[in-house]
């Protein structure tokens, strides 16, 4: 008889660890799909340190609650919009996750219409990334 997973855990008898590869495989799944931006981001970072580096200026600010799947808020995603030219007008993004509203707030208004060096990639001019240490 199939039993649940909270059973299987607790009790944890030989033929239930059967299901613990898929449980792990499960949460790390959700850990991925819940900061797979922050993950691109930081890939784009390491490949985009050797691209051109253009001057960008951060021009729209956000912070935005983020919520788990019970509508509760878990922190507040702060994003930097910022545009540059290279020969057209092209657009970016940098983000980073807050635990308070005034923190992210306050973190997004500091950089609202500073100039910001932002890596290009040579092959696709409308990729960017603006660089934690850029900042």
């Amino acid at each position: 008889m199939d039993q649940p997973i909270a059973c299987i855990i607790l009790r944890g008898t030989a033929n239930d660890w059967y299901y613990l590869p898929f449980l792990m495989a499960f949460v790390v799944v959700g850990v991925v799909a819940g900061y797979w931006r922050f993950f691109l981001q930081w890939l784009n970072g390491i490949r985009g340190r050797d691209w051109t580096v253009v001057p960008a200026v951060v021009d729209i600010v956000s912070a935005v609650p983020q919520t788990d799947d019970r509508g509760h808020i878990i922190g507040y995603l702060a994003t930097l919009t910022y545009f540059y030219r290279n020969p057209e007008l092209q657009m970016g993004e940098y983000s980073r996750m807050f635990g308070e509203q005034e923190e992210a707030q306050t973190w997004t208004a500091s950089y609202k219409g500073d100039t910001v060096m932002v890596h290009v990639d040579p092959h696709d001019l409308s990729r960017s990334v603006l660089r934690t240490e850029e900042l």
